[in-house]
């Protein structure tokens, strides 16, 4: 579970701007989560987005600046995908998230956004939801 040095350079290059307005990162990545898969909007029912904006935005922030040391962080992302089958979420929504945070960064950035930043997001989504899909699997291992 690691980046390269160039992952890891353009993701805090990235971010650098993110920061700035996580609202509106957070706010895009959720308008594209719920038109490209609708059967999740029900998870967020009795969300206060607001709130859960913050917390995506959180944890990205955590992943940046752990990039250069995921396994340091691969607890807290376990326990992430742990809770998260709670809230009912599946493994195959996974996908969803990932193509919307890219273009909800991508859509942020606009001109800006190269593909060595694409690429280096994708990377780090991907480490990320592998983490918290074993902490999702161990969870449905101990309901059966």
């Amino acid at each position: 579970m690691s980046l390269t040095p160039d992952h890891i350079a353009a993701i805090r290059q990235s971010w650098v701007a993110l920061s700035m307005d996580p609202d509106t990162l957070t706010e895009r990545f959720y308008a594209k989560l719920f038109r490209i898969a609708p059967g999740v909007r029900p998870l967020f029912a009795n969300s206060d987005m607001r709130a859960q904006r913050r917390k995506l935005a959180s944890a990205i922030a955590m992943v940046v600046h752990h990039a250069d040391n995921l396994s340091a962080i691969a607890p807290a992302l376990e326990d992430m995908g742990r809770r998260h089958v709670g809230y009912g979420a599946t493994d195959a929504q996974y996908d969803a998230v990932g193509r919307a945070l890219i273009h909800a960064i991508a859509g942020f950035h606009g001109p800006s956004f190269t593909q060595a930043m694409r690429d280096a997001w994708v990377a780090a989504y991907a480490a990320v939801a592998a983490a918290m899909m074993a902490g999702a699997a161990t969870a449905f291992q101990k309901s059966a």
